[in-house]
This record gives structure tokens, sequence and C-alpha cells, in this order.
């Protein structure tokens, strides 16, 4: 496959923006208003980054974000051990095709000598990105200690990152974190110093706290900190929804980059209005049911390709779900685009449907993935009274982790 834009994009005259009321009179971004992120040797131009999601961001929709506008496109959540242990679906999740670049990968790990080696490996195999995760919520993770709650321990988390740095090489190494366990215990900036000394070449933010998974706003104003905190870039994540948003988070926190995570789900084309916006236009219109089948369509064939046919439309379930949910109709179609068996099967079913209606406008800032239930976060026995031990979790379920981390 090719970087080039898919054949059923098409660019559109002028017409009224379509906008969140939100965003009808954010400006597109002046010449030289912003700059390029600078990670190590690369330079990432707009300054966009795709949210490594479990269960989403393989590389058959990595390909087809890239195929609507550049950025950095980074991989779902790799576990550093199952990876060296040769599990076959991790190895399968990390892996890439030539097209690929750069290549980023996420990784979770909380041993050093296992994420040491982890990033030493990528770097052999031509990974151009490798992003540590510090901020995984699941409970199966943080009640071993691991994910956001490794930044609760500033020491262990000084180990883990100055190992990847030194495993990688020449390769940049960023790290993600979030704000904290809850809004009695926040560890951003403390993680963002840790990160910098250890030789990060930047951290992300994504601005809740754990306890609050995906519900209520995210605090830009904790970005807008971490940038006055640290020297190294500071990615912003949260409430990225539409392309304005990435504007005006990056004027209202100075940020050096966002991370888009769940506004791209139901809308890959989003990438292709950041290019737009970034570069001082106004993006096309929103395509109409008919373009996004073509869309939905592109997508199961990728999948299909790289997980096999059987596998790949399974997949595919949940984004015809995702794609078609607010269209007139769709609402009658969800039982059997959820059992779907085959690509003829769920063209047939789009074919039901309308294709001159056009997108929802309700549907702009809709999360599709995530509920807004928050959590009480479970931790080990006796962790916080020990927030100086800087020595790694227990042993990591391999096969059950992968399968938490990879969505299933």
């Amino acid at each position: 496959m090719t970087s080039s834009r898919p054949l059923y994009w098409r660019p559109m005259p002028a017409v009224p923006r379509f906008a969140s009321a939100l965003n009808q009179s954010v400006p597109a971004a002046r010449p030289g208003e912003f700059r390029p992120l600078v990670l190590g040797p690369l330079s990432v131009w707009p300054p966009v980054v795709l949210a490594p999601m479990a269960g989403v961001t393989n590389y058959p929709f990595r390909s087809l974000c890239r195929a609507f506008g550049a950025g950095l496109y980074v991989s779902e959540m790799i576990t550093a051990r199952g990876f060296l242990e040769g599990n076959a679906r991790t190895q399968l999740l990390a892996s890439s095709r030539p097209d690929e670049r750069p290549r980023s990968v996420q990784i979770y790990g909380s041993d050093p000598a296992v994420v040491r080696e982890m990033a030493r490996r990528l770097a052999g195999e031509g990974v151009h990105h490798v992003d540590i995760n510090f901020g995984c919520p699941a409970p199966k993770i943080t009640r071993h200690g691991g994910g956001s709650a490794i930044p609760v321990k500033p020491r262990l988390m000084a180990r883990l990152v100055g190992a990847a740095v030194r495993g990688a090489g020449g390769v940049p190494v960023t790290v993600k974190v979030r704000k904290g366990i809850h809004d009695g215990l926040l560890t951003y900036l403390d993680a963002g110093r840790v990160a910098e000394a250890e030789g990060a070449a930047a951290i992300g933010l994504h601005a809740r706290t754990a306890a609050q998974l995906y519900a209520g706003d995210a605090d830009w104003s904790a970005i807008a900190a971490l940038k006055a905190a640290v020297r190294i870039p500071v990615l912003g994540n949260g409430d990225v929804w539409e392309c304005w948003d990435a504007l005006r988070m990056l004027r209202a926190t100075g940020c050096d980059g966002v991370i888009v995570g769940r506004g791209c789900l139901r809308r890959p084309w989003l990438f292709a209005e950041l290019a737009a916006v970034f570069g001082g236009r106004e993006p096309a219109p929103e395509p109409r049911l008919g373009a996004i089948a073509a869309i939905m369509r592109d997508h199961a064939e990728r999948l299909m390709a790289f997980f096999g046919a059987a596998r790949g439309i399974r997949q595919m379930r949940k984004w015809c779900l995702w794609y078609t949910s607010g269209f007139r109709g769709a609402a009658q179609l969800r039982a059997d685009l959820i059992r779907i068996e085959s690509l003829d099967e769920m063209l047939r079913l789009l074919a039901r449907l309308d294709p001159d209606e056009p997108f929802p406008p309700g549907a702009l800032r809709q999360s599709r993935s995530k509920g807004a239930h928050t959590q009480e976060v479970r931790l080990p026995d006796g962790y916080l009274a020990a927030r100086d031990d800087d020595s790694p979790p227990p042993l990591e379920d391999v096969a059950g982790w992968d399968a938490a981390l990879a969505g299933g």
C-alpha cells in the first residue's frame, strides 16, 4: 500500500464549516504558527500522533489513517515480555510492512532488563520510535503495580525509562502517562522530570487520572503545567474530537503536539482534516454515507489481508457499528452487522442505507468505544507505603496480560 490519498477521497468546494458550536470560529493555523514535532532524528508534520489503542491501532488501521495524512502512527501496546518470549499474538501486533515509515511501537513492561532488551530488539528491526506506556488504567495491570501505577514510584519509572533509552540507542524513546491515580495522587509533573532526566525524547500526557478512565473533560491545564515544568517536548492527549480541537489545545497549552485517540475511531479522515488546518486551510466537507461505505470496504480488506479473511472480518464487526452509528436505518442493521462473516455480507447490509445521507452532526464529538464510568484504582497491598522502592512488580502473566492489553 502507498501513502497516497485514497481514490474515494475527493476535494470539495468550500461550504459552511461542518463543526461543533465550540469550533465554529476557530481559525486555521497561520503560516509559521506551529512547528514540526521533533523526536530525536524524527521531524513530524503536522505535529499529530495517533494514540496507541488496544484492539484498534493495528497495522491495517494505521495504514488507513496514514493514507489520509502525515503524522506519527503508534502501534497498540505490546508487552515486552510477551514479545521476547515469542507470543504469537504479540509478535503479530508488533509487526509492520515495508511501507510504514516512520514505524512506531508502544511497549509495556515493568522489568528494566526486559524493557531494555525489547527496545534493543525493536531498534535492530528498524523501528524508528519507541513509546513506553505508563498510563494503562486496567485493573488487571494496576493491581500488580504496573501501568499507571508505575509513576507512583518515580525511581522505578526512572530505571525503566533509562533502560529503554540505553537499549534503543539512537532511536527516540518517549513515554505516555496520565495525570495520576486520582485527584489526590497526581504524579504527572514528577513523571515529566523523570522522563527528561533519563533521556526521553518527549512525554505524552492523557489529561485524565486513572480513576477517571475516559469520563469527564480532559484537563488541558495539566498539559500546560507539564509544558512549563519540563524542557522536552510535551504531547497533549484528551478530547481531540475535531481538527479544530488540536489547534485549540496547542494554543491553550503551548504543547508541542497532539495525540489523537477516540476522535478518529469512526473518522480516520480526521487526519486529512488535521493536515488541512495545520496547513492553514479549511478541511473538505465530511464524506457522505456512500463514501464512508467505500472507506469501510477498504478498512475490511486491509484487516483481512493482515489477519486472514475470517479473523479480519470478525475484527471489522465493531468498526461497522462505529462507522454507521447515527445514520438513519443503521440501528436496525446493528444485530446483523455484529455477526457478519464475509465482506460481501457487509456490503449487502450497507447497500440498504442511503448513500447520499450526510454525516450526522451529533456524531462529531461522540465516543464510540469507551463508556463514561469511573473506577477505584486497584493497587497492590502496601504499594503507597513504599513509593521509593525501585524493584519491579512480580513477574507478569504473559498470556493473560497480553489478552487484557490487546482488547480481549
